[in-house]
């Protein structure tokens, strides 16, 4: 049997974004239930109305909720590890919808669609629109990213495989919303700045190893096993902002959630050393949740 895995977990980087989650109203599992069975035609009508769009979503079932829709969970679904309560919470939720093109009207559209069919059984817990900055740069004003796996790769890192075969296609998402202090960050010099990511700020270029602090955020943020060779997730984080508030929605798809604990943990609890990410002096956030993102088939069936 073919497995369809949602397209918004591996396709390219997009210009807009809408990240929407909610809470499943109590006695409400069943409406909730029939409606997740109809998204996924919904969203192909809505990606060949606007083909042009390069349309994508996934629909994420959150670790708490899994067992009111499925008696079959994913080998490894567990909740958001909170490794610390201030820098790391868990702020878990039933749903999530991520939503994505490169026009915002049709991003807009595709959004009010799927909410539409569950806004009367669930509760809205919260929405964020984000957007492209300049050359796919994080508000900090250095390149996000960088470290994304390309081609092939992608799905390779992002979609379970044989490990789980019940669940092919499918992926853990962790989602993080993170408040960034811009005006903090914009007291020191660019030089801090670059110390403090490892990489230069205008042209990108990645400090070599032996040049990079320990509490360096690309330091922290890499992690290998123990045969040396490097855990990766697939990135689709964006930024947004308003004159209020701005930070970076960070969304990890993996085909194992290992490898975002472990990358969170290497920068929040550091090294052996106790070598953390001082990155996350000038970010705080406040929301961590973990989802699983089904495959196609899985809906067809519920």
């Amino acid at each position: 049997m073919l497995f369809t895995h949602q397209t918004g977990i591996t396709a390219k980087a997009s210009r807009d974004a809408i990240f929407v989650t909610l809470n499943v109203n109590p006695g409400r599992h069943k409406q909730v239930r029939q409606s997740l069975k109809q998204l996924p035609e919904i969203i192909s009508i809505m990606q060949e109305k606007f083909n042009d769009a390069d349309l994508h979503a996934t629909i994420a079932i959150g670790s708490e909720y899994w067992s009111q829709l499925s008696s079959q969970r994913p080998k490894l679904l567990t909740g958001f590890i909170e490794i610390d309560e201030q820098q790391a919470p868990s702020t878990p939720v039933d749903l999530a919808l991520h939503i994505r093109s490169n026009r915002k009207d049709i991003t807009y559209l595709l959004t009010q669609e799927i909410y539409s069919s569950l806004k009367s059984d669930t509760s809205l817990i919260d929405e964020v629109a984000c957007f492209k900055y300049l050359d796919n740069r994080d508000l900090t004003g250095f390149v996000d990213g960088t470290e994304n796996p390309t081609g092939e790769n992608r799905a390779d890192v992002a979609l379970i495989g044989e490990e789980d075969t019940d669940f092919i296609g499918g992926s853990y998402l962790h989602l993080q919303k993170f408040i960034h202090n811009l005006d903090k960050w914009k007291t020191i010099t660019q030089q801090n700045q670059e110390d403090i990511i490892g990489r230069t700020k205008e042209d990108n270029i990645e400090y070599a190893s032996n040049k990079k602090s320990l509490h360096a955020h690309t330091k922290r943020a890499s992690i290998k096993d123990e045969q040396g060779v490097s855990l990766e997730i697939l990135r689709q984080s964006m930024p947004f902002a308003s004159l209020q508030e701005s930070g970076l929605m960070f969304a990890s798809y993996c085909k194992t959630p290992n490898n975002f604990n472990l990358m969170l943990k290497s920068m929040i609890i550091g090294d052996q050393e106790g070598n953390t990410d001082h990155l996350m002096r000038y970010t705080q956030a406040v929301t961590g949740q973990a989802f699983f993102v089904p495959n196609i088939e899985w809906f067809h069936q519920l």
